[in-house]
This record gives C-alpha cells, structure tokens and sequence, in this order.
C-alpha cells in the first residue's frame, strides 16, 4: 500500500468532518435569521454548497442538523466514568469525564452560541435534544451504579447523574450567554463545586 492509499481515508475524513460542520452552521445560520418554520433542507444545503441527498448522508431531517453535534456523544463520557480510579467520588468521576466534551465546545464557542439561541428561541427542538440525553443518563446510571457496587435502581447513581446533568446544562447556558471571556470549563468548575458544596446560597449581591 502506498503513502497515498494510507493518507486517502484520513483525507475522506476530514472531508467529512467539513461537510457536516458546514451544513450544521448553515442551518444555525439560517434558522436564527428566519425562524424554524422557515428553512427548507434544500435552503441548508445550497447554503452549504452541497446537495440535499448530501445533506440526507448527514442527517435525517434540519432538527438533527441543528441539534446533533460530536461534543454531544455520551459513550466517551460513560468509558471515562467506567475508566475513573476506585476512589473517585461518583460526582467528581462525572465531571472528569466531561473534560473533552467541555474542549471541543470550546473550540467552537461561537457556533454554540448560536445553537443555544436556536433552541431557546425554537422550544420545538427540546425533545429531539432530550432523546439523546435519555439514552446516555441511562448508561451513565448503570456505569456509575457498578462503579459504588449498588444496583441500578438504588437511587443514588440517577440522582448524581441527574444533578451532574443539571448542573452542566446550567453552565453552558451561563458561557454561551456570557459577554465575558472566561471559558466554559470555569463555568462548569463553578457548578459541580457548589453542588458538592450541598448548594450553598451564594452572598447577597
């Protein structure tokens, strides 16, 4: 095999990666300029440059364009958490575990910023985002279960996974509409070290 045939799946890759990103922030675009109701696949693609049957090799409909992202996939979070050290608490496993998802979204602060606003401003686009939070809580409830050595309906692992959840959910919403320049890890610090604090009211402003 030569140097070329080795190098042609990574560059099919990267064209991939460049293909999805782009119709993802056309349809962020988009749907911020003139609403959900108002923005066809076919608008998405041409905006994008590609084609609508290539818009369908990416995604079923324009919601998943708007609400699926990479930085989203929670089997990398549940294999961190299963991975974690013994002695870890469960809280502090979960928060680790967050640590590349919180770099990527990062990175593409901006086009965050935008999917947020398009979701807060569209409340249509909650159930398709839950869905895939339902499916990764519940492997996080199982994984983290194993991890104390109780069973999965103790209640103890659903409640640290529903109060990391909420937690990181309040973060993001706090970095995406921040003017500031602090970063989204900060945010998220912030959040997980009040509620292992037991969520102590903060001073009066």
């Amino acid at each position: 095999m030569t140097d070329t045939d080795q190098a042609a799946p990574g560059r099919r890759d990267r064209k991939k990666r460049q293909t999805r990103a782009a119709l993802t922030a056309a349809a962020l675009r988009l749907v911020a300029e003139r609403g959900l109701e108002h923005v066809t696949v076919e608008e998405i693609s041409e905006a994008a440059d590609v084609s609508s049957r290539t818009f369908f090799n990416y995604f079923t409909c324009k919601d998943e364009a708007l609400t699926e992202d990479p930085a989203l996939d929670g089997a990398p979070v549940v294999a961190r958490i299963a991975a974690a050290a013994p002695q870890v608490p469960a809280l502090r496993a979960v928060r680790l575990a967050l640590d590349e998802a919180i770099d990527t979204m990062q990175a593409d602060r901006e086009l965050w910023r935008l999917r947020l606003a398009v979701i807060s401003q569209n409340p249509a686009l909650l159930p398709r985002l839950m869905a895939g939070n339902i499916a990764t809580e519940q492997a996080m409830v199982t994984t983290i279960a194993a991890r104390l050595g109780v069973a999965p309906d103790h209640g103890h692992p659903a409640l640290v996974t529903a109060v990391a959840g909420a937690a990181f959910r309040t973060a993001m919403l706090r970095w995406a509409a921040d003017d500031d320049t602090r970063p989204l890890r900060d945010f998220v610090d912030e959040a997980f070290a009040a509620v292992a604090a037991g969520l102590p009211d903060p001073p009066s402003s």
